[in-house]
């Protein structure tokens, strides 16, 4: 057998748990009441990478990178392991349904859509303490001062790129690489919102792990801006003009598809722990206030139930 009907056959395995895990997560999320009792896997790589940063993030710039590096090869190894051997005990009807609840763990299409919601409820009824409070749970940058119009902005840009990070990329690797592919994946991905980033600390440090995440998204971020194209088709045309202009080579995609289907702009400069972060702007027109997240919230929810579409279309084609 040639190694791509291999790997179409190993696609075609992981597509039904995917649909599975895709629906379940959308229904339940991670209840509450599980996370007061066995925290959020997500939480145990952040305290890895946490105990890494305090031992490793020393010495030169040469140091640090090489640092860097080997955390983005434990967060690689550490993973792949541990997804192979719940891969290879997870067997019959039990393993296999145990294996989707699992997989719903990676995924974020209920909470993200949930912490979006509490942004927009106050920022309608004009609670600005409220509503920057509740974006700062989603976003890295400075909140404080934020008026109506930049709290709704930053909120959109999340949702967008969060579609891309949250649910679009992981839902990509599960479907190639089964729980090895999700994991080392959420890791990375977790690493870059920890330590990749442009400060003084993590200029070094942070560099392998944002360069991998940026690698790992490359295919996801332009599939989550179709969708999102698909969804609200007046995005096309933005987000071929103006995903490029993003400082990220990923987050613009979705980004700028969403502000072209809300007609709003979207992006510009904004602060991170008090320190001015020139952005271009994406999209044209004016910028978006509550009502526009209300329909971004729409659109998400159009975008990921084509996603659940594509991989069952992938189901029929397998």
């Amino acid at each position: 057998m040639t190694a791509l009907g291999s790997f179409g056959i190993m696609v075609g395995a992981n597509s039904v748990p995917l649909l599975a895990a895709l629906i379940l997560e959308a229904l339940v999320g991670y209840p509450d009441a599980f996370h007061r009792r066995i925290p959020h896997p997500v939480t145990w790589v952040g305290r890895l990478i946490g105990g890494l940063d305090e031992v490793w993030n020393k010495g030169s710039a040469a140091v640090q990178r090489w640092t860097g590096i080997g955390l983005v090869l434990t967060l690689i190894v550490l993973p792949a392991a541990i997804g192979l051997a719940l891969e290879h005990v997870l067997t019959g009807w039990f393993g296999i349904a145990l294996m989707i609840a699992i997989a719903t763990t990676g995924l974020a299409q209920r909470s993200l859509y949930l912490h979006v919601r509490k942004v927009l409820k106050p920022l309608k009824e004009r609670n600005l303490v409220d509503a920057r409070k509740r974006l700062s749970m989603i976003v890295g940058r400075d909140t404080g001062e934020l008026d109506e119009k930049a709290i709704a902005a930053a909120a959109t840009e999340s949702l967008a790129e969060s579609f891309c990070d949250g649910i679009v990329a992981p839902a990509f690797w599960f479907l190639i690489a089964g729980l090895p592919g999700l994991f080392v994946f959420k890791a990375i991905s977790t690493a870059d919102s920890q330590i990749g980033h442009l400060d003084n600390r993590y200029r070094y440090f942070g560099w392998a792990a944002a360069r991998t995440d940026d690698v790992m998204n490359f295919i996801p971020a332009r599939i989550a801006g179709c969708l999102i194209c698909i969804a609200a088709p007046g995005g096309w045309r933005i987000m071929l003009r103006d995903a490029r202009k993003h400082l990220s080579p990923n987050a613009g995609w979705s980004e700028a598809a969403m502000a072209g289907a809300l007609s709003v702009q979207m992006g510009g400069g904004a602060a991170y722990e008090g320190e001015w972060i020139a952005r271009a702007t994406l999209g044209d027109g004016r910028r978006p206030e509550a009502a526009d997240l209300r329909v971004a919230l729409s659109i998400y929810l159009r975008a990921c139930l084509l996603l659940w579409l594509a991989v069952g279309a992938l189901i029929w084609a397998l």
